[in-house]
């Protein structure tokens, strides 16, 4: 597991502009939603994507799919803090013409790996980006961001199911459960996928967690992310 305190230091303070970015898109709007994730997110892009900011087609890079629709102002400010624009345009959120839009849209921002929207899409999406990759030869990894109440969607298992049949071993779906992750665990496992149960808000288990994603063989991997919504939010530490 990864102890270092300033891998920690950085990555606590990356997740904290995420959110305070969020609030200042959304204002009295704030979906709590938008901030349980915060901290998976930032694990993501600022240690563990590989991707160019400058070249977001370059071929090797990882994909990152975000599923759950109420997660897209989250992605927009981890894009902009990454480099993909600047981040003075998280101020047109919502805006007409604006790139971002209340969906992220592949054609109108840079990043964005999918157009998504209707809840428990974004597993067959990655599954479709694995299969190609493995096609093509390529050792990129997939990474799919869920919310737990899209996991009542048939699409979601049938993917589950066919990524578990073709051993795509380089797909990996995170589920942001909410305040309890151990009752899914039986049922990916059952599906034939490998199962992290992690805190969501401890860097050094999110870490371990992405790390040891890439040393399973033959079989997806599913992190199941207890969390807190609306982390970070004023009333939850009143």
């Amino acid at each position: 597991m990864r102890t270092d305190a300033l891998v920690t230091e950085k990555l606590c303070a990356a997740a904290q502009q995420l959110r305070r970015d969020v609030a200042e898109m959304m204002g009295a709007g704030c979906c709590p939603d938008a901030f349980s994730a915060a901290d998976l997110l930032a694990a993501l892009y600022f240690e563990k994507l590989r991707y160019d900011a400058k070249d977001p087609h370059w071929a090797e890079r990882d994909r990152l799919i975000l599923s759950k629709n109420a997660f897209a102002p989250l992605l927009y400010a981890a894009l902009a803090r990454a480099g993909f624009f600047p981040a003075e345009e998280l101020s047109t959120w919502r805006q007409l013409e604006s790139q971002l839009q209340g969906n992220p849209d592949m054609w109108l921002l840079p990043g964005v790996e999918a157009t998504t929207g209707s809840p428990g899409q974004g597993l067959s999406i990655g599954l479709g980006l694995a299969l190609g990759m493995r096609l093509d030869q390529k050792s990129s990894r997939v990474y799919v961001l869920l919310g737990g109440d899209e996991l009542a969607e048939g699409q979601v298992w049938e993917a589950a199911m066919a990524a578990a049949g073709y051993q795509l071993d380089h797909l990996v779906a995170i589920v942001d459960c909410g305040c309890a992750a151990d009752d899914l665990a039986a049922k990916w496992t059952a599906f034939g996928w490998h199962v992290i149960g992690i805190d969501g808000h401890d860097f050094p288990a999110i870490l371990a967690a992405y790390d040891e994603a890439e040393t399973v063989q033959d079989r997806p991997t599913v992190i199941l992310a207890s969390t807190v919504p609306g982390r970070g939010l004023p009333a939850e530490r009143s």
